[in-house]
């Protein structure tokens, strides 16, 4: 008896997968739930197990196929099957697809693998070195002139992209679903930005002084994002129309009941946005344990379909790479996200009852993109008030 394995349902408005590794080839021997393959959608990579024990005795879909979910991927035969008479029924195997490399052009620059090579290889044998003349003596600097800033160079400033210059590459699989699927939704909806600046010295100062405690209760260092996090959901709360979808097709909008907040996680492949569920019942330090496992989780490939599904709203902190504030794309099947800057200080004018003053303050851009089929700009005004005020008040008080 064989069977049949087949693409299952890999998370919310998912229809197709690409399958990008097999873990097992025709004729070898296979335990129940012991990983088959990895199959890329636009949404997370995710390892499909094998749905009894035997012998793979045909891959039907090749790496780098796409297939739409419920398709048949490789068959199963029972565990006394001869693996020599596995492999004679096996499909031929799918040719893997070279991209071309074409001479490398100053403005042609595309993301290469993470093992790409470099642009010119070394020759076998490096030549001895010539001697070097001695330098010439420098004259000594005027003794009241300062030092010179030691100037930064390009390798030392992006090491980490130093390796692109030069080369042409196939689109990675996450990035090309990520950009469709955002293209998608800029086409789709009527999208508008609008920040407001919030004073987050406060907050600041209790994060602050709370990071050695929660270190030694928790074993990981708190971050402001929970802060956010929490002042974003607990703001849904009191603005559904944020929290909401629309549906052209159907003529409805759900507003919905919970507050399940994606969050942005920068990885080597691409972003990905796990989803802290019901973060507005929870507290910081519970969105902060989520946060760190869910970062930790996209960091090393081991996103579920689960943790990637039924995002109601998110946040996107950009500010951690510097970053004022951005226009940022909403997700599909979401009203709007949410944007936070970078902490700058500057001189602001500090109220103290009825007298005000010029005072040093740590400022915060915040802002919102939305639908705007959806969302009015009076409603994001009156969001983004809303999580000012929080974050403002920072009346954060159970951080345990």
């Amino acid at each position: 008896m064989t069977i049949s394995v087949t693409l299952p349902a890999l998370g919310e408005s998912v229809t197709e997968g690409t399958v990008t590794r097999w873990l097992k080839q025709p004729g070898e021997h296979v335990q129940e739930d012991e990983p088959l393959l990895e199959v890329s959608t636009d949404k997370v990579d995710t390892e499909i197990p094998a749905p009894a024990t035997g012998v793979l005795l045909t891959i039907v879909a090749g790496e780098d196929e796409t297939v739409e979910v419920g398709a048949e991927l490789a068959v199963i035969g029972p565990p006394d099957v001869e693996p020599s008479a596995a492999t004679a029924v096996t499909s031929a195997p799918v040719a893997p697809v070279t991209a071309p490399q074409p001479a490398p052009s100053p403005v042609q620059v595309a993301q290469p693998p993470a093992a790409a090579p470099m642009a010119h290889p070394a020759p076998a044998a490096a030549p001895a070195p010539m001697p070097q003349p001695a330098p010439a003596p420098m004259p000594a600097p005027a003794p009241a002139a300062a030092p010179a800033p030691r100037p930064i160079s390009a390798a030392a400033a992006a090491p980490a992209t130093a390796v692109l210059r030069g080369h042409t590459a196939a689109v990675p699989r996450l990035r090309k679903a990520v950009g469709d699927s955002l293209k998608q939704a800029l086409l789709e909806q009527a999208q508008l930005t609008s920040t407001v600046e919030a004073d987050v010295t406060g907050l600041l100062r209790l994060w602050r002084r709370t990071t050695d405690g929660f270190m030694a209760r928790e074993g990981f260092a708190l971050t402001p994002l929970p802060f956010f996090v929490l002042a974003a959901a607990q703001a849904l709360k009191a603005h559904p129309v944020i929290n909401a979808r629309i549906d052209t097709g159907g003529a409805t909008i759900t507003y919905y009941d919970t507050e399940n907040v994606g969050i942005t996680v920068d990885t080597d492949q691409g972003p990905l946005t796990p989803v802290v569920r019901g973060a507005g019942d929870l507290t910081v330090s519970g969105i902060a344990r989520a946060v760190h496992d869910l970062t930790g989780h996209a960091l090393a490939g081991r996103l579920t379909p689960a943790d990637v599904a039924g995002a109601t709203f998110t946040v996107s902190d950009t500010g951690t790479r510097g970053t004022l504030f951005d226009t940022l794309i909403v997700p599909p099947h979401q009203a709007a996200i949410l944007g936070v800057g970078t902490a700058v200080r500057r001189p602001a004018v500090v109220r103290d009852g009825d007298e005000e003053f010029i005072g040093v303050r740590e400022l915060v851009h915040l802002s919102l993109s939305y639908d705007h089929r959806l969302v009015d700009g009076a409603d994001a005004a009156r969001y983004l008030t809303t999580v000012k005020k929080i974050v403002e008040a920072a009346a954060f008080e159970d951080i345990r």
